[in-house]
This record gives structure tokens, sequence and C-alpha cells, in this order.
């Protein structure tokens, strides 16, 4: 079986850096070659006040790692020669396009909500000691006080919010917090403007989840994340995109295989940074 193989640059894996966790500020490492591991801080170290020419005692700080591994996010299509012949349009490039910006929505769906298990990465809301918020028994319409209850949330454990913290919501959530205000005779939760929410960013992407469950209130429930430094979450790219287009293989059916593979993984260095909220009823 021959096959053409293009690798595309880093210019034509563009709509990953379009992704909304992209522009909220999760760092993407590009190019790498194999796995990584990332150090932090997991326990700061002691000090203590001393005289004059009094003795310091040792202090042992505590360190620990997240390990990025390539995971694959792959897909292919097929399409008839006579498609391409006939089409008015390019439609290679068109579906390759397609390809390249599904493996994208993947990756960003996966840095919310991947499991952790199988082949899947650990997204941000499945990340353990992030900052948690509870809407209610049966989830919650969202208020003015779970907003910044997730802003304090990061706060409460020394991650105080700096220029890339902010809101991720889906559409659903966004609707209800232009139509609800902070309190009676109070402007809208969404006050408009580039700061909306709490006064911060707040970054709209449908990869939110908006099909949770919460005691009664079944697969109706959203969720949202705050993060007071998005940096924290880092994604990293193995390799750019590669594309395989076979004519070969199908050729007795006049048929065209193209296959996308990407290499990728994601993990979150200080979860105290992020805080979460799963139950709101939208």
């Amino acid at each position: 079986i021959y096959t053409e193989e293009n690798t595309l640059s880093l210019h034509d894996a563009l709509p990953i850096y379009k992704l909304v966790v992209a522009q909220a500020g999760i760092r993407i490492l590009a190019g790498l070659t194999s796995s990584i591991d990332i150090p932090r801080k997991a326990v700061a170290g002691t000090l203590g006040m001393l005289t004059e020419i009094g003795s310091a005692s040792e202090t042992n700080p505590q360190t620990a790692k997240v390990s990025l591994t390539p995971k694959r996010v792959g897909a292919y299509v097929e399409y008839s020669k006579q498609a391409l012949i006939q089409s008015a349009l390019p439609l290679e490039s068109m579906l390759r396009d397609d390809l390249l910006s599904g493996a994208a929505t993947t990756l960003e769906d996966q840095v919310i909500n991947g499991v952790g298990t199988g082949a899947n990465m650990r997204g941000i809301r499945n990340t353990t000691a992030i900052g948690t918020v509870v809407g209610g028994t049966n989830g919650a319409a969202p208020v003015w006080s779970h907003f910044v209850d997730l802003e304090s949330a990061c706060a409460n454990l020394n991650a105080e919010p700096d220029m890339l913290a902010g809101y991720l919501l889906n559409t659903k959530t966004r609707g209800k917090l232009k139509q609800t205000t902070k309190s009676t005779y109070l402007p809208w939760i969404w006050d408009g403007g580039a700061q909306p929410v709490n006064g911060y960013r707040a970054l709209v992407t449908n990869t939110m989840a908006s099909n949770l469950t919460k005691g009664t209130s079944t697969t109706i429930c959203s969720a949202a994340i705050f993060s007071s430094d998005y940096s924290m979450g880092v994604m990293g790219l193995f390799g750019a995109p590669d594309v395989t287009v076979d004519p070969y293989t199908k050729a007795d059916t006049g048929q065209v295989k193209i296959t996308l593979n990407q290499f990728a993984d994601f993990g979150v260095r200080q979860p105290s940074a992020f805080s979460k909220i799963e139950d709101l009823l939208s």
C-alpha cells in the first residue's frame, strides 16, 4: 500500500490556537517528541523568624509532577473520485479542514471534560483537588453568589486571580445570566463588555457540558469553570497534525481515503487555580 503523507505545520494547525481554551490562556507546548514531566510545588516550605545569629531550621517543600504522554485523536473520511471531479469547490481541501477542525474541537472537549481513563486525557472538570461549588440538591438556577463563590474557591487557596482569570460557560448559561439580575433592582449578572461576569472575562463554548444530572434534574444541568490563571493548564502537542491522503487502497472502487492523526495530552499544574460548578439549571 502506498500513501501520500503530509505532516502539517503549526500554521496549518491554527484551529487549535483558535479554541476557546487557548484564548482563555492555557499553555500550549508544541512540537514535543516524547513524554514530559512538568514539575510543580505541592506543599510550600516552612520558614520562621530567627534571632540575629540563631540557627535556621531545614524546610521541606514538597514537589510533584504533571506527566504528559501522547494520546491519539484521529479519524478518516472517504470520497469518490467522481465527487472530486464534479465538485465545484475544492472538495479535498474542505474535507481536510473538516478533519483539522474536528480534531481541535475534540481536544477542547478533552481539556474540559476528559475523564482520564483509557485513551482519554484528564480534563479540568475531572482533575482532583480543584475547587467545587454546589448549587442545590436538584441543581439550581444560576445566581450571583455562585460566580463569587467560584472566584473565592481559588482565592481562598491563595490562587489569587490575575490577568488570565475568567469563567468558561456554555451558551445556555450565558443566556440565563443575561436574564438574571444580581439582586433586586441591580444589573444583570452578565454585564457585557470585555469582562462581563464579576469583573472577569467569560468565554463561551458548547463543549462545556449542559447534559449533567443532579438529583431529580436529569440531563439538564450545566457546568461552569473559573480559573484564577488558565496558564496552569498545560496542553502538549506531540508533533503536528498528520494527514495521509491515500488514493491507492480503494482505487478499485474509485475512492480516496484521508486520515488524520494528532497526538496530544493535557494536565493541570496547580489544581487550586481552578474551580467548578456542575448543577446549574440554565
